[in-house]
């Protein structure tokens, strides 16, 4: 016999043995706990909208050589600062200090930082309402303030 019980009657014990049993699964727990939320900038939503601080350029892990152009951006909800990636080809320039962006996750595996860019979780795609890729194709132009 396992160590379960069998009888007729055991439904009970095997449902509270099995919430107990399934605290020893490490995705559970951290789901259960919220663990994962709480270290998110973004608490657990699809996208954010922020306040750019500085613009920064990041070097690129090897073996690769660049200067990422990416930006530092405090979230508005909650304070929390996060350096935010700024895609496609001079989409710097489209980008200055106290504009209002909206920032999304950029894709890598488990939420993680993507490709060559070191500590970088997030990326740019609206400045001031407009669509970054937008500006960066010159099919908009950006909000005169």
């Amino acid at each position: 016999m396992s160590g379960s019980p069998r009888g007729e009657f055991a439904a009970r014990q095997i449902k509270l043995k099995r919430q107990r049993l399934r605290w020893g699964d490490k995705y559970y727990k951290r789901r259960m706990l919220g663990l994962d939320i709480k270290a998110d900038p973004l608490e657990g939503s699809p996208q954010a909208r922020g306040i750019v601080l500085e613009k920064v350029g990041v070097e690129s892990k090897q073996p690769n050589s660049a200067i990422r152009k990416c930006c530092r951006v405090q979230i508005v909800k909650n304070g929390k600062q996060v350096t935010a990636f700024l895609p496609g080809d001079g989409a710097l320039n489209f980008v200055d200090e106290h504009d209002e962006v909206v920032l999304e996750g950029i894709g890598g595996s488990m939420g993680r930082a993507m490709g060559d860019i070191p500590g970088v979780r997030w990326k740019v795609f609206k400045v001031n309402g407009v669509s970054l890729n937008e500006l960066v194709y010159g099919r908009k132009e950006k909000p005169r303030r």
